[in-house]
């Protein structure tokens, strides 16, 4: 007997979704930042056994969309309404958990299994803990709750026993030795982003995006080209730095994650270029493969 499904995992942003995946996969598939709003596709992270396939889901945060950008984004959440057959709903102990109640009624609703995790319980005390299990089996009555950690790697692998058992028959629907649907491509413009999350404040993250205008994969070495759109002008400074120090870090941390992600030596150039206001802009968008 062959087990297969889609492991949808949803939730409000900074609770630990990304984190949850890669500790899931055993790989690091999505980009983690301590910033809202880091993950903005629809990411897929594959396990496969002898006889499962997992298929995971990691979603952006749910947010009420101020720019076109971030309604794509929402809409990748609403997609994964539609095909998941076991959802993982997290929340955390810090974030109100009433927060966009709309999709936790909306969960409640769905017709197949819920798991109501409670993350980052290493920063909460048991009083508050039990206030928040209670809150959740109220307004989730019919889901199983599970109180992990994520990050300490708690209560993980009972999580991945229980996602087995509730899948549905099924054959596999990728090859059994693929990680995720993305391109290495995808891979490597993620790297990059996260660096500028990581590397910049304020608006800059938001306002950055990054396309990969060239992988080339030798015998030795791969070569990468990459260009980091921003919106204006002002950006563009301050992403390549006094002297260009700014987007030298940024290309020097990318660089060590991307030879560990592919095993392989990599030589990578930067260019910025202004596209003005591309968050809001459909022609844009569809070209950084938001749909």
């Amino acid at each position: 007997m062959h087990k297969s499904g889609f492991v949808n995992i949803i939730g409000n942003p900074n609770v630990g979704k990304s984190t949850l995946m890669n500790e899931l996969v055993g790989e690091k598939i999505s980009i983690i930042t301590e910033k809202s709003q880091t993950t903005r596709h629809r990411i897929l992270g594959i396990v496969s056994g002898d006889d499962f396939q997992i298929v995971y889901s990691d979603t952006p945060g749910i947010i009420k969309p101020s720019y076109k950008l971030q309604e794509k984004m929402m809409n990748s959440v609403t997609t994964s309404f539609e095909d998941a057959d076991v959802f993982l709903y997290v929340s955390d102990v810090i974030e109100t958990p009433s927060k966009n109640i709309e999709y936790i009624q909306k969960l409640s609703k769905v017709n197949v299994p819920v798991i109501c995790l409670i993350n980052k319980i290493d920063l909460a005390d048991p009083q508050k803990l039990e206030e928040i299990q209670k809150f959740w089996k109220e307004n989730l009555p019919n889901s199983e709750i599970y109180a992990i950690s994520a990050l300490k790697k708690f209560n993980i692998e009972g999580l991945f026993d229980r996602i087995i058992e509730l899948l549905p028959q099924g054959p596999a629907w990728f090859p059994k030795d693929q990680l995720t649907d993305k391109t290495e491509r995808f891979i490597v413009s993620e790297i990059v982003r996260e660096k500028i999350f990581k590397n910049y404040q304020k608006e800059i993250p938001y306002s950055s995006e990054v396309a990969v205008e060239e992988f080339k994969e030798e015998e030795k070495i791969i070569r990468i080209k990459v260009v980091i759109i921003v919106e204006r002008q002002s950006q563009k400074g301050i992403i390549i730095g006094h002297k260009g120090a700014s987007i030298k870090r940024v290309g020097t941390q990318a660089r060590m994650d991307i030879e560990t992600f592919f095993g392989k030596k990599v030589f990578i150039e930067m260019f910025v270029k202004v596209k003005k206001d591309w968050r809001d802009n459909d022609n844009n968008l569809r070209d950084f493969g938001y749909v």
